[in-house]
């Protein structure tokens, strides 16, 4: 696993919970110790990504730092409006 893979778990996770898939962009922004992976939907599906009281971001967050923490990595996920 590599962290183009870290850019590709969150792209698969947001695809899987949108309604217009074609709208996610995911972008990676590596930094010296902690990688940043911005996240963009269509506003339509905005509430879908964050989920109630942020639960699915906060969830999408775990995913994605049990997944750098096997790359001994660190990864912020950004969702940008």
């Amino acid at each position: 696993m590599e962290t183009s893979s870290l850019k590709e778990l969150v792209e698969y996770m947001a695809k899987s919970l949108v309604d217009e898939p074609d709208n996610v962009e995911v972008n990676e922004v590596a930094g010296e110790q902690t990688t940043v992976v911005e996240l963009k939907v269509a506003k339509s599906d905005l509430g879908k990504v964050i989920g109630k009281q942020g639960r699915t971001a906060r969830s999408m967050r775990t995913i994605l730092n049990a997944a750098s923490t096997k790359l001994n990595k660190r990864s912020i996920l950004e969702i940008v409006e």
